[in-house]
């Protein structure tokens, strides 16, 4: 009788789930869960200073998620729950809970509902921008030599400059939280009964290292004599690394997923994390896109290679035996949204509907028919701060070159190669410090939809790229550790071989289109290092 692995994806606006035949990696069923709440801002909490730069979310659509969507992949497959021998789950990340000892989000208490600090905080929540710098700075004076790992520099987005935050601004939030918690490590806590850490959160997002653990004590006290005792209290010292079981389906997680109890949850991953495995990628010399509302970029390497400007290098953090290193942008497919909602004239979206073409597809028409160059822009990517190589969420985004004869195709393709010049400064960053890149692969929904966007990233990029044609390459990646966590299989070179997307449509470099892309690239790198480096205007614009 066959038999089945699931993996669920949680993404910043919804959840997907995907049930996968473990000897022969078909898709068999898959349910989407939008989050009713979507994601919660300064406007969501009246009279709060939680500031313009906060993203938080109601757990509550993670729960109903989790539910919706296994049942959903149970019935839509008529696949019996006793036939799935495991779960695997991947998270947008960091996404912070504060909660007490039983794991409930104190944003449940009634008495914390208009609290905005009890919620979870988003990835993109970057209102600990303060608290980030501050940790940077105090590192390098103490010489912390876990600073090597992460880039050089702490990130807003990341989980301790989260829970200072709302040490500074909402104590009493912190002092009841009996755990600060990864929402990854929480479902799995309410689905086995069983709190554990998974390497692949606490080592990008936490500051952890599988040989020297979390940074000091003496550090902590450092930020703040409160948080001396952060590690050990509110964050347990013990991870589990990933590919490895959590835990099992309790009997009440067992009603919450309609999972049979004992089924094999795996140690959670980040979301873009897991689209490395999801894409086959188990060994170095590729580098892995995963193209969305954000953007990231990972390889693999044997050796650890220290370097700045990326976002974290941690060893096992995916694929066991590899040092995995992460870098990104911040904002992708959010800022091509933008662009359409906010900045296309009518007359547009009247010949769009007379074509029965979407906005995006129209544009996609006429940019398409520009040359490279043709419409005389540059564009600096930081329409939500600067991800990497700076790390700095202070930043804004910038159009030069505009004219009156300025059309919004000229402007949107300038959009796209924004993007596609930050990929290109993320993958020149990994070579200058000695990791091969021999070709690249993309995940995400952008990468599929818009054959004219991936062919710039190769002409961009210079190297070829092969793309999933999965809709759900990350719930695919989930399932590969799933595989490999309850024992079907042994590596997870074995499993990706199986459950992996095949990653069959390709798109080849044209060596002209890469070589007039060259003075772009320039002119790119150029406003990157005076806007991002050398003047400060961006910060005080924002601080008007």
């Amino acid at each position: 009788m066959s038999k089945y692995v699931i993996g669920l994806d949680y993404g910043t606006l919804s959840a997907r789930a995907l049930l996968v035949d473990v000897a022969t990696g078909q898709e068999l069923a898959q349910a989407e869960f939008v989050y009713p709440h979507a994601v919660l801002g300064q406007e969501d909490f009246p009279g709060s200073s939680i500031g313009n730069d906060a993203a938080l979310q109601d757990p509550q659509d993670y729960l109903d998620a989790l539910s919706f969507t296994l049942h959903k992949v149970l019935e839509t497959s008529g696949v019996a729950a006793q036939d799935v021998l495991g779960l695997g789950i991947d998270f947008t990340a960091a996404t912070i809970l504060a909660v007490d000892r039983k794991g409930i989000p104190l944003c449940f208490q009634e008495k914390y509902r208009s609290n905005p600090h009890a919620y979870a905080k988003l990835w993109k929540h970057h209102s600990a921008q303060w608290e980030a710098d501050e940790m940077t700075r105090i590192a390098m004076e103490r010489n912390e030599p876990w600073l090597g790992n992460c880039g050089g520099k702490v990130s807003s987005e990341w989980t301790v400059p989260k829970i200072w935050e709302t040490l500074r601004k909402a104590p009493q939030i912190y002092h009841e939280a009996a755990r600060f918690i990864e929402a990854a490590d929480w479902l799995v806590w309410m689905i086995t009964g069983q709190e554990t850490r998974n390497s692949c959160c606490a080592g990008f997002k936490a500051l952890w290292d599988r040989e020297a653990g979390y940074p000091s004590n003496s550090y902590f006290a450092a930020l703040d004599p409160q948080l001396a005792d952060l590690i050990g209290t509110k964050i347990p010292h013990e991870v589990i690394p990933t590919g490895t079981k959590a835990g099992e389906v309790s009997v009440a997680g067992s009603e919450l997923t309609g999972l049979f109890p004992g089924t094999t949850v795996a140690a959670p991953i980040i979301d873009g994390h897991a689209g490395i495995p999801g894409a086959g990628v188990v060994t170095p010399g590729k580098l892995m896109l995963i193209i969305g509302t954000s953007a990231a970029g990972f390889v693999l390497d044997s050796a650890d290679q220290k370097m700045t400007g990326i976002c974290g290098c941690v060893s096992d953090g995916v694929i066991p035996g590899y040092y995995a290193y992460e870098a990104g942008q911040s904002c992708v497919g959010d800022a091509f949204g933008w662009f359409v909602e906010n900045c296309v004239p009518e007359k547009y979206a009247q010949e769009a509907r007379s074509r029965g073409l979407s906005l995006f597809g129209l544009l996609d028409e006429k940019a398409s028919a520009l040359e490279v160059g043709q419409n005389r822009l540059v564009v600096l990517d930081w329409w939500n701060g600067c991800r990497s190589p700076l790390a700095d969420y202070d930043l804004s985004g910038m159009i030069l070159g505009l004219t009156l004869k300025t059309k919004p195709e000229d402007i949107y393709r300038a959009l796209i190669e924004s993007t596609a010049f930050g990929a290109r400064a993320i993958m020149e960053r990994y070579q200058a410090s000695g990791i091969a890149i021999e070709e690249a692969y993309a995940a995400g929904g952008i990468c599929r939809r818009n054959p004219f966007l991936m062919q710039l990233y190769a002409d961009i990029l210079g190297i070829k790229i092969r793309v999933c044609s999965s809709t759900q390459a990350t719930a695919r990646g989930s399932a590969v550790f799933a595989g490999l966590a309850c024992g079907y299989y042994d590596t997870m070179e074995a499993s990706a071989a199986v459950l992996a997307d095949k990653c069959e449509i390709c798109y080849t470099p044209n060596p002209e289109n890469t070589e007039r892309y060259l003075p772009l690239y320039e002119e790119y790198t150029a406003l990157s290092q005076h806007f991002g480096k050398e003047t400060k205007v961006m910060k005080r614009l924002k601080a008007l």
